[in-house]
């Protein structure tokens, strides 16, 4: 089941506190990612303005109807982006969180010059070098953020998703490390079961879907 939002934003402020973060610091993503309209209904009624999908289509289907009842809302790209749905998500979302390889850098890079804008981007790094995992290795991040830079994108951050059975502290703080020696104060990490920690070891940008709408129907 669900908790109330407010015990969510309850635990981040005390996470913030604990850690020495400025309160407010710590922006909360709600999963939306195929949670039934009235779910994520229920959470705009509750003053919640910050969501995060996981697939284009979706996000396309879903936000331009709430945002004509709710007004301004942000909506991030969490989840894997194909080089074809680039120019899409670039209208369609504030940042991206899944900037993970060369082509697609150069992707942004040219449609940037196009439009004439770019939502921030966060890279994603696969910490734990899982092979079914997207992202750059942690030995090949510093060379790609600079590649990105060099693009003149918009890098705001570095984003991870640490393996299941390992301990996220360590992921959390490999993330933070390659952030600071790459002068990126944004950091993407944390999730329902684990944001705490992830506040405490720097997140800036927390994801949390299940325990706030409960469990994907």
């Amino acid at each position: 089941m669900p908790v109330p939002l407010k015990d969510i934003q309850d635990r981040v402020s005390k996470a913030e506190a604990k850690a020495g973060r400025v309160p407010g610091s710590v922006k909360l993503i709600a999963v939306s990612k195929v949670q039934p309209d009235a779910r994520v209904a229920a959470v705009l009624d509750q003053g919640h303005r910050y969501f995060g999908e996981n697939r284009v289509q979706e996000a396309a289907g879903k936000w331009p109807s709430f945002r004509e009842t709710y007004g301004e809302i942000t909506v991030d790209l969490i989840g894997p982006l194909q080089t074809n749905k680039t120019r899409q998500a670039m209208e369609l979302f504030q940042a991206i969180h899944t900037l993970d390889r060369p082509k697609l850098a150069k992707t942004f890079a040219r449609l940037a010059q196009e439009m004439g804008q770019c939502p921030d981007l966060f890279v994603q790094v696969n910490t734990g070098e899982e092979a079914q995992k997207a992202g750059v290795s942690p030995a090949d991040a510093d060379a790609f953020v600079a590649e990105c830079r060099a693009l003149d994108l918009p890098i705001a951050g570095l984003m991870c998703i640490p393996p299941v059975d390992e301990e996220r502290s360590l992921h959390f703080a490999l993330l933070a490390k390659i952030a600071e020696r790459n002068g990126l104060t944004g950091l993407s990490m944390g999730m329902s079961s684990d944001f705490e920690s992830a506040i405490a070891l720097g997140a800036t940008h927390i994801r949390v879907g299940s325990a706030i709408f409960g469990d994907r129907v």
